[in-house]
Parts: structure tokens; sequence; C-alpha cells
């Protein structure tokens, strides 16, 4: 099983920058592909970033030049580096894992921008 612990997310200005980061519990050369999702009430949850091992990393046209997506294999973490905050980047952050068919999700942290 995979456990996924996430931190970072608070309040910042718009315009600000935020750096969430999800521990895995277990290496992460393991999992297919890491990723980070948002979701806003009342809409589907939403792929905002996602690494692989043999592929580029890829991002949502609404946040691309914004965000960067990462991995530091030695501590088992994936991190997601947000810059010129918008209000519209508002959501609740999941971070996901997937080994083979079977996906795993943190327990969501909350991203507020707001002046």
């Amino acid at each position: 099983q995979v456990q996924l612990v996430e931190s970072g997310g608070g309040l910042v200005q718009p315009g600000g920058s935020l750096s969430l980061s999800c521990a895995a519990s277990v290496s992460i050369f393991s999992i297919n592909a890491m990723g980070w999702y948002r979701q806003v009430p009342g809409k589907q949850r939403e792929l905002v970033a996602l690494t692989t091992s043999g592929a580029r990393p890829g991002y949502v046209d609404s946040v691309k030049g914004r965000f960067t997506i990462s991995r530091d294999n030695a501590k088992n973490m994936v991190l997601l580096q947000m810059n010129s905050l918008k209000p519209e980047d508002t959501a609740v952050y999941y971070c996901n894992a997937r080994i083979d068919s079977t996906s795993y999700w943190g327990q969501g942290t909350q991203v507020t921008v707001s002046s």
C-alpha cells in the first residue's frame, strides 16, 4: 500500500508563490507516474501536472510557464512549485501516484489566492 502525505498549502496574494510537497511511503522509483490534481466545488477534479520516468513533465495549459513539477528520489517526494499565482488557482490540491492500474491519493491541501 502507498500512503501520500501533503504539505505546503495556505493563503497567498495574487502574484505570489507557493511550494507544495508530497511524501510517499515507498520509493518513488517503483511508481509509474506521480502528479498533482486540483478541485473546486461543483467541478471535476483536474490534472495540473504529471511526471513519469520516461517522458517530459506535462502541464494543463492554464499553468504552463508558472508551475513546475519535480521529483526528489532520495526523499521519496514529488514537489510542485507554483509562481505568479492567480485567484483562479484557488482549489484543493491533491497528490496522486499510480502503480500499474492502481491509483493512490493524498488527503488534499487547500490553496487560496486572494488579496
